[in-house]
């Protein structure tokens, strides 16, 4: 009998590529993936891993049950959530990530509707950008994740992904309040052809997004600063140090020293909650997406959904 503890160590494997990749996914030693794949390979009587370089791979075999592996704990899940829906109770533990400025504009009252709806229930949050909240919620390490994109461009969202709508962002731009276009009532972003720009980390989905959208109108975009954190990105405006995308969930205080101008385009960050469809039917994953769905509802102004938000698709 296949012991389902060492499946999921292959699959971890299978999916991260390397022994401590697996180990992080699965919150473990190295030593511990180790032991558990040597006890796999005793109970199936084959040789799963090689050695590769400093690191390992997976051996035909490696490969053959690793595939069954993602199958049988897809099966798992299932059966899972068919009994949390038979149940009907809201209660275990629910892992919710989420970008930055959506950890910060939406958990709070999520996780607030959560404790007061749903008592027994607890909820685990962290912070992932858009693919790598993707890539978590595909590999079971959260069970739902708040993730973006941009109206000009999509994030893919890949098979076996359930998702639904939040809510609209729509972003200004920050700028010293000495430039020249800070009393305008609104601006483009073909307007800054010739400023520095405060962007986020090069391979980040929003940086990339800006480059493009940046380009797309004839700019070979100045890069000047990078930075992850909104917050820091004001302070350099502040300081005088450019130009940057404020979008307005989770903005916070702005600074003295800031103004903050709509942009002229229908530009807008498309805000969803993605999790897997074999997870579907978990009352409290249901619970998590019910109270984002309300989160984003509550948000004020151009950056809320309002009551007309589309309903979850799939």
């Amino acid at each position: 009998m296949l012991n389902l503890e060492r499946l999921r160590t292959l699959d971890a494997l299978a999916r991260h590529g390397s022994v401590s990749g697996a180990a992080d996914g699965l919150h473990v030693t190295t030593s511990a993936v180790s032991q558990q794949m040597s006890k796999l390979e005793r109970e199936v009587g084959q040789q799963l891993l090689a050695r590769n370089g400093r690191g390992v791979r997976l051996t035909d075999a490696g490969r053959l049950l690793a595939g069954h592996a993602a199958t049988i704990l897809s099966q798992v899940a299932l059966a899972q959530s068919d009994i949390e829906a038979q149940r009907g109770e809201v209660v275990g533990e629910v892992r919710l990530a989420a970008f930055p400025t959506a950890a910060r504009g939406l958990f709070p009252a999520v996780l607030t509707a959560l404790r007061a709806d749903h008592p027994e229930l607890r909820p685990r949050t962290a912070e992932l950008e858009p693919e790598a909240g993707i890539r978590a919620v595909l590999r079971g390490d959260v069970d739902l994740a708040v993730v973006l994109d941009w109206s000009n461009k999509r994030l893919p969202v890949p098979g076996g992904l359930a998702t639904a709508r939040l809510l609209d962002d729509a972003p200004d731009i920050a700028m010293p309040a000495g430039h020249p276009l800070a009393d305008r009532a609104e601006v483009g972003l073909e307007d800054f052809a010739d400023d520095d720009w405060v962007s986020w980390p090069e391979g980040e989905f929003c940086h990339e997004w800006l480059m493009f959208t940046l380009r797309s109108k004839g700019i070979e975009p100045r890069i000047a600063h990078l930075t992850g954190e909104h917050h820091t990105q004001l302070a350099l405006i502040a300081a005088g140090f450019g130009v940057c995308v404020a979008p307005r969930l989770g903005r916070g205080p702005v600074p003295d020293g800031v103004r903050l101008v709509p942009v002229r385009e229908t530009m807008r960050r498309h805000v969803h909650a993605v999790w897997r469809t074999d997870a579907d039917r978990r009352p409290s994953v249901r619970a998590a997406v019910d109270a984002l769905r309300a989160a984003g509802r509550a948000v004020p102004g151009p950056a809320g959904a309002g009551p007309g938000a589309p309903a979850p698709r799939s």
